[in-house]
This record gives structure tokens, C-alpha cells and sequence, in this order.
């Protein structure tokens, strides 16, 4: 892991209002979700909460945790959580194929959007993304890639400047080393 990549991302995501969080282990990263969720939490089905068990530790830690009926249940949930298939660090910016419908609920709709992140998936920047990108593209074609630069942020005629209208007013994104190295599975 290079440590100076991993410096320059959380640099670049805290410039655009991100939350970045190094968790040394899950006990951490769930002990960081139940206290900042505020609320039920929205968590779809992908490899890293499969492989955290995240649902199970979640829930006996008190959480709320909804796997079901996402459509109804994201407009109503205090935040959601997925993976990512990687990140840049010039940017801040984490990339995540949101092709499945429970995935983009869960990272657009509730106020609050927990990013798990293997530090390992951090790249350079978009020029180094091509590979991962290519190969996400051979592997499906994927109809949905979200790339999350900091929390939702749009700004009117006049300028000024307002979060979370059109997604997420956070964006919290928990590093933890160890849940996966593979830019194809988030």
C-alpha cells in the first residue's frame, strides 16, 4: 500500500467535504456506522458486507438495518453504506458500478452515505483508472458507475451553494485494509 497515495485521497476528499476515517479493524468501522448512522441504515447485498459480516455485527451492536424492500425502505433509512470498486486520489473521488438498483439506493437517497474502502483500490488518478475501468467494462456492461466526489452539492443561479439536495448531505468514507484489493468487486 503506498502510504503517500493513501494521504493524497484523504487530503483531496476532505477538500470537498468528505469524512474519510481509518478504521484499524471492523469492530472499529461498525462502532463508527452505529454511532454516526442517527437512524436505520441501508445495506445492499455486495462482497464487502458479505465478507465483514456487516449485517449480523450491525445489528448487535443495536443498529436498525434494513437488506429488504430497498425502494421503499432507502427514502426513509438515515443512511446507507456500500463498497467501492476504487478510489482516486487526486480527486477525492470514489468510484463505485452501481448497475444494481439497491446499491444506488443506498448511496443516493438516505441523508447519510457510508463508503467502505480498501486503501489498496486507491489510485493516482483517472489516467490510472482506464485499467479498472476496461476491465469492469469486459466483465458486464455496466449501465450505472457512480463517481462520488465529496457529498451532494448543487448551486443556483445565483451562486450559492447547497448540500445534499440531490443526494447525500454526508459522505463518510471508512478505509479499513484487508476487505479486498479487487477493482472489479465492491
Amino acid at each position: 500500500m503506498d502510504m503517500e497515495l493513501v494521504d493524497r485521497f484523504v487530503a483531496s476528499a476532505g477538500r470537498v467535504g468528505a469524512r474519510v476515517v481509518r478504521c484499524l479493524d471492523s469492530v472499529a468501522l461498525v462502532d463508527y456506522v452505529t454511532r454516526h448512522a442517527e437512524g436505520a441504515v441501508v445495506l445492499p447485498d455486495c462482497a464487502t458486507a458479505r465478507r465483514l459480516q456487516l449485517g449480523a455485527a450491525l445489528r448487535e451492536r443495536g443498529c436498525e438495518v434494513v437488506t429488504e424492500h430497498l425502494r421503499a425502505a432507502a427514502v426513509e433509512a438515515a443512511a446507507g453504506i456500500t463498497g467501492a470498486n476504487f478510489a482516486l486520489a487526486d480527486t477525492g473521488t470514489v468510484v463505485l458500478d452501481s448497475t444494481d438498483e439497491a446499491l444506488r439506493l443506498a448511496s443516493t437517497l438516505p441523508p447519510r452515505h457510508f463508503i467502505i474502502l480498501d486503501p489498496r483500490k486507491i489510485l493516482a488518478d483517472g489516467l490510472a483508472a482506464v485499467g479498472p475501468l476496461r476491465a469492469l467494462q469486459q466483465r458486464q456492461s455496466p449501465d450505472f458507475i457512480a463517481f462520488i466526489t465529496g457529498p451532494s452539492r448543487t448551486a443556483d443561479i445565483e451562486r450559492v451553494l447547497t448540500i445534499g439536495v440531490h443526494g447525500p448531505s454526508e459522505l463518510h468514507i471508512l478505509l479499513l485494509e484487508g476487505v479486498s484489493d479487487d477493482p472489479l468487486e465492491s
